[in-house]
């Protein structure tokens, strides 16, 4: 029987050598870029300090890489036994907060603004208006990061936009150090984050809005239901499974909270609040060459992606949901 199985299976994948021959450069990608790194993990288990690195010992087949315990690299990541010679500006544990805080803001901000406006576009009965909506919403995605930090200094700058017509308000000075403060920074993240990307992420939601039965909302209208109720009780529901394999996604890119706009925004008066795993092992990989103290971090972060993204997945099909896995 198992024969069977593997001979038809072969057989079907011969036959369809054309997609087979088509998926070869992708399945290339994923292993070179994907899998092929993985063998760097070795670094974290070992000593491979700058003392280490000046000696070469694993180049020239000497022992002395291995010769600190296999958890010294994550002790001195968690603060268990900190080594001196290897301090940050800010503690792991800190960045971990950071990462987390500026995570779970852009998720809330970025998933709600998403939805709000492709039901707001739905709603628009005038064609030309909801595509130049939606060609104006989704432009920032396709501009370099260098260009939307540039964008977001001037307008939070001390005397820049923002403060101007908070001023004009009333609820203002004439200066504000939005970008000087550390609790500006986080908001200020989420912000930039959700004018870049939301029009690339309503284009989903409408998607789903799109295979919605007609029939659905006329049943709904001719029940007396008014425009607001048939946005509760037939788009946002129709929408449901989409939300909810997103949500899943993003569970899993949780740690993934960026870099470009923490390093081009931050400065130094606020590194406290501003660096992320990514801009920790960043600092130790590449400008303190710890590369075993950084790929320890590194590995922190995989494993907690895998366990959020996989205790996701579980509790949507538990609560019998749509599930990606």
């Amino acid at each position: 029987m198992l024969l069977k199985r593997k001979r038809g299976f072969f057989s079907r994948l011969g036959s369809q050598w054309q997609l087979v021959l088509m998926s070869v450069p992708m399945l290339l990608y994923v292993f070179l870029f994907n899998y092929a790194p993985l063998y760097g993990w070795i670094n974290a288990f070992r000593d491979i300090s700058n003392q280490a690195k000046t000696a070469m010992p694993y180049l020239n087949g000497e022992n002395a890489a291995w010769s600190s315990p296999w958890y010294t690299n994550f002790q001195n990541l968690f603060g268990l036994n900190p080594d001196p010679a290897k301090n940050s500006l800010v503690s792991f544990m800190a960045t971990i907060r950071n990462t987390l805080a500026m995570s779970l803001i852009n998720l809330v901000f970025s998933t709600v603004s998403a939805i709000v406006l492709a039901v707001l576009l739905n709603e628009v009965r005038r064609k030309s208006f909801k595509r130049t909506v939606q060609t104006v919403t989704y432009l920032p995605h396709f501009l370099s990061m260098v260009i939307v930090v540039g964008i977001a200094q001037i307008i939070f700058a001390n005397t820049g936009v923002v403060t101007n017509l908070l001023h004009g308000l009333g609820l203002t000075g004439k200066e504000v150090a939005w970008l000087g403060e550390k609790k500006y920074f986080w908001w200020i993240v989420g912000i930039v984050n959700v004018w870049k990307e939301v029009g690339w992420g309503t284009i989903i939601y409408i998607s789903a809005m799109t295979g919605i039965d007609p029939s659905l909302y006329e049943a709904a209208a001719i029940d007396g239901a008014g425009r607001f109720q048939r946005i509760l009780h037939v788009t946002l529901p129709g929408i449901k499974s989409t939300f909810v394999i997103l949500l899943i996604m993003n569970i899993g890119h949780l740690l993934d909270t960026g870099f470009e706009i923490q390093y081009l925004l931050g400065n130094s008066l606020i590194d406290e609040v501003r660096y992320t795993i990514d801009l920790y092992v960043f600092q130790y990989g590449t400008q303190n060459l710890e590369i075993g103290l950084g790929t320890a971090a590194g590995i922190f972060k995989s494993i907690v992606a895998i366990v959020l993204l996989t205790g996701a997945n579980f509790i949507s099909r538990r609560l019998g949901e749509d599930s990606l896995i």
